[in-house]
């Protein structure tokens, strides 16, 4: 491994890459502390203190705590997440979105352009509710957080937010295009990362004062080992289905006759899943904040993180959105059809329908696995907080963004030095890809 690492100094292009992204995540950082105007931050960080296990503390995790500071990027790319998302979905029903995503390169140019567009009128219409919301809000103390409240401070609310969330999908761009990695990913990496520290932090001084003790800390650390390597594993497994390629002549040669695999993922969705999830259940609990009613505060009793009902809610939307998430990413009619084309086929399945329902048979099996695993690692912090007091949330939907990103980021930097014929950064054996 250390040996890998020194390559990479061999390597200008790849040595400027990555100097490329971290200052540009430098960048990101340094705005998640600039403020927008107009708020009282000592009331904002108290109602954020009393907002834990809400839709805003979701989002925070994932601003990097710009959200609880409200700075300008508040919004975090979470816009441009659910626009990147909702085109996704849209791709399967609207026929000329479905052209696009099949003209190659240009289509995909056009794809991203409507992308762009969704996530600032979205921005905007998150602006704009952040900001409502907060006109009404108060800290623990009975503060406003909003110091002159009306449509001035709405309208520089909304233009604040939009368009530090524009900057950041341009800041995700030019990492993905002149970095290494996923732009994009590794700005959620960085904000979930830059919150560690402070958890640390919280520990040792819950140490010192005997809150925790010494071998909870070292169980702790053990199964953090033990769920990392977990996560690698599952991200990087596959179900390989061989396939085998007729032969064809063609004049005086001869064309296939070679053996493959199709790689099936066993978590296909990702953190699709989780997300949505963790949205769906925690939407109620957010709107009682701004909603003071008694049948909204006993749905929001029912839907505190650890409670039978939110997981038994969570598990269930988690499993159901792993199912769909596959169902329309993966296509096993087009797979089955497109192995026909090319003289593809699975030894012992005829070609056609009967080769889509195989298919489609193992990616049922094996989704159900990588649903129970995406299950439990999303409800391993619930678990330790309520059973050992854990002060912060280790697992779930950050640490499985965290190493699937880690895992994709080494993937590309060991493809760049593979390219140039350096060893990779594991001179055993090979990382497998994530992507199928």
């Amino acid at each position: 491994m250390i040996g890998g690492l020194s390559n990479i100094t061999k390597i200008p292009e790849l040595k400027k890459r990555i100097l490329m992204t971290f200052l540009l995540l430098i960048v990101y950082r340094i705005g998640v502390h600039i403020p927008t105007p107009g708020i009282d931050r000592a009331a904002l960080a108290s109602f954020f203190a009393q907002a834990k296990g809400t839709l805003l503390s979701f989002f925070d995790m994932f601003a990097g705590g710009a959200l609880s500071r409200l700075s300008v990027f508040g919004l975090g790319i979470m816009p441009y997440i659910s626009a990147s998302i909702i085109l996704q979905l849209l791709t399967v029903v609207v026929p000329y979105l479905d052209r696009l995503s099949k003209e190659g390169e240009e289509g995909h140019k056009k794809i991203t352009q409507y992308t762009r567009y969704g996530t600032i009128l979205l921005s905007l219409i998150q602006g704009l509710g952040i900001s409502i919301g907060l006109e009404s809000m108060r800290g623990v103390g009975g503060e406003m957080i909003v110091i002159n409240p009306g449509w001035s401070f709405r309208l520089m609310t909304m233009i604040t937010l939009t368009t530090g969330t524009a900057f950041l999908m341009w800041l995700g761009e030019q990492i993905t295009e002149r970095g290494i990695g996923n732009g994009i990913s590794l700005i959620i990496f960085a904000g979930i990362v830059a919150r560690m520290p402070g958890a640390i932090i919280n520990t040792i001084r819950l140490m010192k004062t005997g809150e925790m003790g010494l071998f909870l800390i070292i169980g702790l650390i053990v199964l953090m080992l033990v769920v990392v390597a977990i996560i690698i594993f599952m991200e990087t497994g596959q179900r390989r289905v061989n396939i085998q390629y007729a032969k064809r002549v063609v004049g005086r040669r001869i064309y296939g006759g070679q053996a493959t695999y199709l790689p099936l993922k066993v978590n296909t969705a990702g953190v699709i899943p989780p997300i949505f999830a963790s949205s769906i259940i925690m939407f109620p609990a957010t709107i009682a904040n701004f909603v003071k009613h008694p049948w909204m505060e006993a749905v929001k009793r029912a839907l505190i993180p650890g409670s039978l009902v939110y997981t038994i809610l969570y598990v269930g939307f988690i499993i159901f959105f792993c199912y769909f998430y596959t169902a329309v990413t993966f296509n096993p009619d087009n797979v089955a059809d497109n192995m026909k084309k090319y003289g593809g086929y699975i030894p012992g399945i005829r070609p056609g329908k009967n080769t889509a329902e195989y298919l489609d048979r193992i990616l049922t099996r094996i989704t159900l696995g990588g649903a129970i695993y995406v299950s439990a690692v999303c409800v391993l912090p619930t678990f330790l907080i309520r059973k050992f007091n854990v002060p912060f949330y280790f697992g779930g939907t950050a640490l499985l963004i965290v190493v699937g990103v880690a895992l994709d980021t080494v993937q590309q930097i060991e493809s760049h030095m593979l390219t140039r014929h350096y060893e990779g950064l594991m001179k055993k054996g090979k990382l497998r890809g994530r992507r199928r």
